[in-house]
């Protein structure tokens, strides 16, 4: 049988990431995941089709259909104001 249900560890071990990472994702509902019992759990596939999103979403952001708006840390502009004197 399968583990078709993950915890935080095997989550963590499979992204190459920390444990701490994944609880973070989890509760922030950035992952796939739910509770039972209190305790995180991810659905293999869930976590599969997640990774394939998140890749989708790098190769749109590369591909230049985004590349119109500011980028994350970059601030807004608005139009330029010039003064009357």
């Amino acid at each position: 049988m399968s583990d078709d249900v993950l915890t935080i560890r095997e989550v963590a071990e499979y992204l190459k990431v920390t444990e701490k990472t994944v609880y973070t994702l989890a509760q922030q509902r950035r992952i796939p995941s739910f509770k039972v019992g209190g305790q995180w759990r991810f659905r293999r596939e869930d976590i599969g089709a997640w990774i394939d999103a998140q890749t989708d979403d790098a190769v749109a952001a590369t591909s230049g259909s985004i590349s119109a708006q500011p980028r994350r840390n970059e601030p807004k502009r608005g139009p330029r104001r010039t003064s009357g004197r």
